[in-house]
């Protein structure tokens, strides 16, 4: 039984925790990222805080309100924008919450998110401006003739932006080697006749994970190819790899396309699939996926062997994964892990730019071996490997945008 000094103490804990104020959740600092289609702010917050969002016009303006929330000691109260944005103003209101504005200088689509903490961060509110010309308006890319059109590889430089991706030893950010990798591989394959690359970002800016896979279908691209310089717990390790897309990844997003099929005529050579029944739909799809897959393997494989020309391999075998980027089903796709920027030795040879170049060349080997062995119908690639092969009877594969009929 309590004693009744036990219901006393008691009662004053209840009573102090009932009378003591609700902390606040500090906003520590406002960070505004810009690319060419898409500007995000990050907000960074000391706690868990609720939000809403408006968007407005005359002017173009997004409003946010922070439940609770406050400016942090030496937080400043406005701050520059960039892209989209062209100043962010913040200011408590009477009802307890804190204002956000973003000034804009034209009109967009705004979503907003808050993020919980992990290792590098803590609480941060995300808002994804995008609008009208960005990456929800694909544009197509104009071909070579139709007798001889080049090849689109879609080359994605992994992380930008807020995300730097993983971090070495010695401060090195994963974003910034693979964009200098994926620059380099750009500037080889553009060199190569009947071949042509596109960029899935060209700067230090975020691209969502499902907007990089439709630049690149928006880009009709041949070939996916994401760079990547990942981490382990364990520095020791070393080696490159390549990694597809899982069956399992595959079968996923073969459910949601189909959820989506009105949208999604295009990724089996036009074909609707809104008026084909679920049995028939499924199957169409399927087999566009799995042709996809096919090519994947056999790209993926080529770039493996040429990386083994480079340095370590970690794994002699194509690994098979469900990375998002990787799920297009009618676009061969690859993930390129150059390194482990963990390991001091790797880390340290991800900063050279002589390195770097020797990665990006040996991705572009890979890739060009595999369109001059399967060389898609009506690509200049298949008139050169003709006329450098005549007596080749090896047939040739049609692939997103080719002219083979």
């Amino acid at each position: 039984m309590r004693s009744p000094l036990s219901h006393f103490a008691v009662s004053v804990l209840l009573a102090g925790m009932l009378a003591s104020p609700v902390l606040a959740v500090d906003v520590k600092d406002v960070r505004v990222w810009a690319g060419p289609d898409n500007t995000r702010v990050v907000v960074d917050l000391s706690g868990r805080a609720e939000h809403s969002l408006l968007v407005l016009k005359n002017p173009d303006r997004v409003v946010l309100d922070v439940s609770g929330a406050r400016l942090a000691a030496g937080a400043r109260a406005s701050t520059a924008g960039a892209g989209a944005v062209r100043l962010v103003r913040m200011a408590r209101r009477a009802s307890g919450e804190l204002r956000i504005v973003l000034d804009l200088t034209r009109p967009i689509h705004a979503k907003s998110f808050l993020t919980t903490p992990n290792d590098r961060y803590g609480y941060r509110l995300v808002i994804d401006l995008a609008g009208a010309g960005g990456a929800e308006t694909p544009v197509k890319v104009q071909h070579a003739p139709p007798e001889a059109r080049d090849l689109i590889v879609a080359i994605d430089a992994g992380h930008g932006g807020e995300d730097p991706g993983a971090i070495g030893k010695y401060g090195t950010r994963e974003k910034d080697v693979v964009l200098a990798i994926a620059k380099v591989l750009a500037q080889r394959v553009d060199a190569e006749p009947g071949m042509k690359a596109v960029l899935t970002r060209n700067g230090d800016y975020f691209v969502p994970l499902r907007d990089r896979m439709r630049r690149a279908r928006a880009q009709q691209a041949d070939l996916f190819v994401s760079i990547h310089a990942d981490s382990i717990r364990d520095r020791s390790v070393d080696g490159s790899s390549v990694y597809i897309l899982s069956q399992r990844g595959a079968t996923d997003e073969a459910s949601r396309w189909l959820a989506e099929r009105e949208n999604a005529s295009d990724l089996i050579g036009g074909v609707s699939l809104d008026d084909k029944g679920d049995l028939l739909a499924s199957v169409l799809l399927d087999l566009s996926q799995s042709a996809s897959l096919n090519a994947s393997q056999v790209a993926a494989q080529s770039v493996l062997q040429q990386l083994n020309q480079v340095g370590e391999i970690r794994k002699h075998q194509v690994q098979q994964a469900r990375f998002v980027v990787l799920k297009s089903p009618d676009i061969p796709s690859m993930l390129v892990e150059t390194a482990y920027i963990s390991n001091p030795q790797e880390e340290r040879r991800l900063r050279e730019q002589a390195h770097q170049a020797k990665l990006a060349a040996a991705i572009h080997q890979g890739i060009r071996d595999y369109f001059y062995a399967n060389p898609p119908a009506g690509t200049r690639i298949a008139q050169l490997a003709a006329m450098n092969s005549p007596s080749s009877a090896r047939p040739v594969l049609a692939t997103r945008g080719g002219s083979g009929d």
